[in-house]
């Protein structure tokens, strides 16, 4: 069991409270002022022990800085190849996609992971009310 610090419930609450995905720097620019004497090392330290806990969800996606997810609990992002933005996709989890994958490999499926890629609606050329896509 992990001992309790500031540091690391600062880093928690911080990206409990986000939905955007943030980026270690991002993380580190958001709790400084709350604790002047936070360095980058501590923030990478703490966020390492957070996802090995199963606190927090680790994406390495499209940019070469990974994101950083306070929801752990099991769903898709979705990825916006034209802002960077990563986002959580609305789509229930498939569990029988591990059933799937299972029946066609030989080894131990414990789980899995999705990223959709694309372009997301702020970067789309019109509004969502003139998308004829979607689905009210």
């Amino acid at each position: 069991m992990q001992k309790r610090s500031r540091q690391r419930e600062a880093i928690l609450t911080f990206l409990q409270q986000r939905k955007d995905h943030p980026t270690a720097d991002m993380i580190f620019q958001g709790v400084k002022d709350e604790i002047p004497n936070l360095s980058p090392g501590t923030v990478y330290r703490n966020l390492k022990l957070l996802e090995e806990a199963g606190t927090i969800q680790r994406i390495s996606i499209g940019d070469s800085a990974d994101h950083y997810d306070g929801d752990a609990s099991p769903h898709y992002h979705f990825y916006c190849k034209k802002c960077g933005s990563l986002t959580d996709f609305p789509m229930p989890v498939l569990s029988d996609l591990n059933v799937l994958a299972a029946h066609r490999f030989s080894g131990s499926i414990d789980g899995h992971s999705v990223h959709f890629y694309g372009t997301c609606p702020k970067c789309m050329p019109y509004s969502d009310k003139e998308d004829p896509f979607i689905q009210e």
